[in-house]
């Protein structure tokens, strides 16, 4: 009976670890010198981890590009780095706050202090932001457009110009920089021991190959990445 019981145990522990959410300890890293991809790029790859957004959670949505992100701050500045490698590459969006989810897009959803509400930062591949906060889907105010050209700084290696759909084999990276003061509904945000939920996606709901990955994974009927639910934790230095 031993081996049974060591059996069911065995079975049991996988099946709660394998339910646990994401954690991720964010380093507090030396601020990068300017504003730059360079600058960003190397404070990052010098101080942090390379975490995979890897997660596939719906199986008629099968296509998976390998996709992975950096994250840091400096009390009062967030710094994210993602690197993207995907068949089919769009950028029709260029205006602040509109659907760039439907290009080829990166995420990052943060409930900075567990209130209930949070943010969802989406950038396509050249680096158009769309900005919002609230508690679900359906309850978004968002952020100003004049604040997000003015205090979101992204560098993409695919420039700044929108495009038409590529197809071949593309290799993309992009550096983020987020100060405290993008986060409007939080006065006097300030990232240090701050103990967040957040989820890291990947999607491209206008491509060839429609995809959803997240960081964190996501328990629902259909592709849905407002579940704060699901978010992970972020456990910042």
């Amino acid at each position: 009976m031993r081996w049974y019981v060591f059996l069911l145990f065995v079975v049991v522990f996988s099946s709660c670890t394998s339910t646990n959410p994401a954690m991720l300890y964010v380093q507090q890293i030396n601020p990068p010198e300017k504003l730059s991809f360079e600058s960003i790029s190397t404070s990052l790859e010098i101080e942090t981890e390379k975490i995979p957004i890897d997660k596939l959670n719906w199986e008629a949505f099968a296509y998976k590009p390998d996709v992975a992100f950096r994250i840091g701050h400096s009390e009062n500045v967030l710094y994210l780095k993602f690197y993207v490698s995907e068949a089919h590459i769009l950028a029709q969006h260029s205006k602040p706050n509109s659907s760039t989810h439907r290009d080829s897009c990166v995420e990052f959803f943060i409930d900075p202090d567990q209130s209930g509400g949070y943010y969802n930062f989406e950038f396509n591949c050249i680096g158009t932001t769309h900005l919002a906060y609230g508690p679900n889907r359906h309850k978004r105010s968002f952020v100003a457009e004049e604040k997000i050209l003015d205090q979101v700084f992204t560098a993409s290696t695919l420039g700044t110009t929108p495009f038409e759909e590529k197809s071949g084999a593309f290799q993309w990276e992009m550096v983020v920089a987020l100060p405290a003061s993008l986060f409007v509904h939080h006065p006097d945000l300030n990232f240090k021991s701050l103990n967040s939920k957040a989820n890291f996606y990947k999607c491209g709901d206008d491509t060839s190959l429609p995809h959803y990955l997240s960081w964190n994974k996501i328990n629902s009927p259909k592709p849905d990445f407002h579940l704060p639910e699901f978010f992970g934790s972020l456990l910042f230095e």
